[in-house]
């Protein structure tokens, strides 16, 4: 395999150039965001989702140049990016941060950016075939705020649920917020299906305002699958009949354990399969 090479603020490099000094505020202080995306067949997907997302996220950090990353720049540079890897799928992560010096004042609000391609064979989501095993992270609730819904490079919540996800020898890890509710996952949305009912927390509940999540909450509409964004007590997990997560990268995984509780996965492959026809 050639070596991969990434865009930095417009310029192809290889992947592993050192690219900035130790005064760089995503490095320092988080002080950035970032978007996960997926190319398929040579397109990006849901770009239009992820542009918004990723606009509304910088005015929400005061980031300036938030104009300039519209559906448009992410797909030019996304397949730019890919020819110059020599692939047609694979996953992109763009992490934009503040070029700025300063300390916890930043002396200017100029975006800097990152496009990084990982290649894949798949050129469509695939479904796990083995089903995740998952337990509820405790240590550490995720605050609702304004800053909630956002994919900030500020992640050290999910990194210590994947460090308890590790040790403990699970798949993934489910997420509660302040005051006890289902959050979401380590790296995704959840949903959980009870009666017949899609169920999803809602964005008050402080999880991340995923791209999939807003595909899938759509594609059940279109398959007439009443759904709810909601407050969610843990305790549903009990009772549920199928639980699932979803993310940009993967599209849906489905869970098939929590604790002594196994899950079935009709709705989930479903679901899936509808996804694969977008």
């Amino acid at each position: 395999m050639l070596p991969l090479l990434i865009n930095f603020n417009g310029e192809i490099i290889p992947a592993q150039s050192r690219l900035f000094t130790a005064a760089n505020r995503g490095f320092r202080y988080g002080d950035g965001l970032f978007e996960s995306m997926r190319m398929l067949k040579g397109q990006l997907k849901f770009a239009d989702l992820h542009a918004d997302r990723l606009q509304r996220g910088m005015k929400a950090l005061k980031i300036d140049g938030y104009s300039q990353t519209d559906d448009w720049f992410l797909k030019e540079k996304a397949g730019e990016l890919a020819r110059r890897n020599k692939a047609k799928h694979g996953r992109l992560r763009l992490t934009v941060y503040r070029d700025a010096e300063g300390l916890y004042t930043p002396t200017q609000n100029k975006m800097g950016w990152c496009m990084e391609f990982q290649p894949s064979d798949d050129p469509r989501y695939v479904l796990n075939e083995k089903g995740l095993i998952m337990d509820i992270f405790t240590e550490l609730p995720k605050p609702t705020n304004y800053l909630s819904n956002i994919k900030t490079c500020n992640s050290l919540t999910y990194v210590m649920a994947g460090i308890y996800k590790t040790q403990n020898r699970l798949d993934d890890v489910f997420l509660l917020n302040q005051k006890g509710y289902l959050c979401e996952a380590s790296s995704s949305n959840v949903f959980v299906v009870y009666n017949d009912h899609l169920y999803t927390p809602a964005l008050s509940e402080g999880c991340v305002e995923g791209v999939m999540r807003q595909v899938i909450i759509k594609l059940a509409q279109h398959l007439n699958i009443p759904v709810t964004e909601a407050q969610i007590n843990p305790g549903i997990l009990n009772e549920a009949s199928e639980v699932f997560l979803t993310n940009a990268s993967r599209g849906i995984q489905s869970v098939m354990g929590f604790g002594v509780k196994r899950y079935f996965n009709e709705m989930t492959k479903l679901l899936m399969e509808e996804l694969n026809k977008l």
